[in-house]
């Protein structure tokens, strides 16, 4: 199944948390790319990276919190919270991947 992981900041984190952690956020990100499809920060009006967003393949949703646990970022502080949304993606590559 598919899941959409959705992450709020901390609104008063100290701004070079992302900026220091950043290099072992993308190894861990590396090494789960069997189960981590895509991830990202979000922007905000003015361009700057906040919040984020991952797309992933799981069995259960266990999985997923133990991964986000995982993270480099987690213990930091950066992340306030964490939403797990199941997903069905219905288009793809200019494709359906389902057929109603």
């Amino acid at each position: 199944m598919k899941y959409i992981i959705l992450f709020e900041d901390t609104a008063d984190a100290d701004p070079n948390l992302r900026n220091t952690h950043m290099q072992e956020h993308l190894a861990f990100l590396e090494r789960h790319a069997d189960v981590i499809e895509a991830a990202g920060p979000l922007n905000d009006p003015a361009g700057k990276g906040r919040d984020g967003l991952w797309i992933v393949e799981a069995k259960e949703e266990s999985r997923v919190e133990e991964l986000i646990r995982m993270d480099p970022f987690w213990p930091t502080g950066l992340r306030a919270s964490f939403s797990i949304l199941p997903w069905t993606q219905v288009f793809r590559n200019g494709k359906r991947q389902i057929n109603p």
